[in-house]
């Protein structure tokens, strides 16, 4: 059966992996940033599925996550069929995670487009999230094409990897499509600025499409060893043999990111010969990457007091810019800007939002200290 966008089978594979470590205390190994409720009633994960089911079928849907989230996504996600839901036997970064649905495919369904979603991010606009996805689905549909989503930046941001666009195409359903000149890591801050006032730099929001053929095409030649690697898994799959051969040999594929593994030396061909494109995410995307993310979206200016959580109240005198997670207490600010204060039942985090990409940080020191408990 065929989806709504021109006859083309279309399999959205959401990446739900992760430690749970940016958002500690909240955030743990077994209930990282995917499975909670950080922005409305529904879980992270639960909505990234939500603004998927317009343009796919729940049936069609894989994630990829890892043995300490599994049964909580499954739960979550009751759509989803459970074979569908695939735990990593060791992490691996996104390239085997996003190729694994590609070689299963590729057996039966080589045309089958396939999505490449993270799964804690947030979509402002869910029906201009849509319209571009169908976009880029009959663009990657139509030949060995690569699309990817970039995010126009607001700021000179120095967390995101960037996507320099080349030469602009025929638009796909009233989209703007751009040639993919290269992909650009992490700048320095003033790189950043740099690539802000160039006008031709968006943020690398890491949603991709391609065919099933296409990405395992890929994976051939750009990460050769590890196509016979994802082959034998995929040959196993619906097997009872599936769960043996994919925890023997999926630890074997190389721990590398989709970007270095496939996009970066396919763009270097040149945007004439890499067959990548740009569509814009003009759909009010933001990744909630730290704290200070998520005081940024709930809030509606820089020096908002956010409360945020089943509160008892807030009482803030001389303080600004500051987010509060105290569920059930009465917090009082006397005198402070800037502080990111989270409190769960067993822990206590008291940090600035300048600091708030660090706390990772803190749950390393935790763990070396040996309080596997409160991670």
């Amino acid at each position: 059966m065929k989806n709504e966008v021109s006859g083309v089978k279309f399999a959205p594979v959401i990446l739900a992996g992760g430690s749970g470590t940016r958002f500690w205390p909240r955030s743990r190994r077994s209930r990282a940033k995917q499975v909670l409720a950080l922005d409305g009633d529904e879980t992270m994960i639960q909505q990234t599925l939500t603004r998927l089911l317009p343009v796919a079928k729940a049936s069609d849907v894989w994630v990829i996550t890892n043995h300490w989230l599994d049964k909580t996504i499954a739960e979550q996600m009751p759509e989803v069929s459970a074979d569908h839901i695939l735990s990593e036997p060791a992490p691996r970064n996104t390239a085997p995670a996003c190729a694994l649905a590609a070689f299963m495919l590729e057996k039966t369904e080589p045309d089958t487009v396939i999505g490449i979603f993270p799964s804690d991010h947030v979509v402002a606009h869910i029906e201009r999230f849509a319209e571009v996805l169908r976009a880029g689905i009959k663009l990657a549909a139509a030949g060995e094409n690569i699309v990817v989503l970039g995010v126009p930046p607001t700021r000179p941001e120095t967390g995101y990897g960037y996507i320099e666009q080349g030469t602009a195409v025929e638009t796909e359903d009233g989209i703007p499509v751009r040639r993919v000149r290269r992909f650009r890591e992490k700048p320095d801050r003033h790189t950043a600025e740099r690539f802000l006032s160039a006008g031709n730099f968006v943020w690398n929001g890491g949603i991709f499409l391609w065919s099933a053929r296409t990405l395992a095409n890929a994976i051939r030649e750009h990460a050769a060893d590890m196509a016979p690697i994802l082959e034998t898994i995929a040959a196993a799959f619906g097997t009872p043999e599936f769960e043996r051969v994919f925890a023997e040999e999926y630890p074997k594929c190389e721990n590398i990111s989709i970007d270095y593994a496939i996009l970066e030396p396919r763009s270097a061909k040149g945007e004439l010969k890499s067959g990548i494109y740009c569509l814009p995410a003009d759909f009010g995307w933001n990744d909630l990457g730290s704290w200070a993310s998520l005081h940024e979206h709930l809030g509606s200016s820089d020096e908002d007091n956010v409360m945020d959580g089943p509160t008892n109240g807030l009482v803030a005198l001389q303080s600004e810019g500051n987010y509060v997670y105290a569920p059930g207490k009465m917090v009082a600010l006397l005198g402070v800007d800037g502080l990111v204060v989270v409190e769960t039942e067993d822990a206590l985090l008291i940090t600035t939002r300048e600091r708030s990409q660090d706390v990772s940080k803190v749950v390393r020191a935790i763990h070396d200290s040996g309080r596997e408990e409160l991670i």
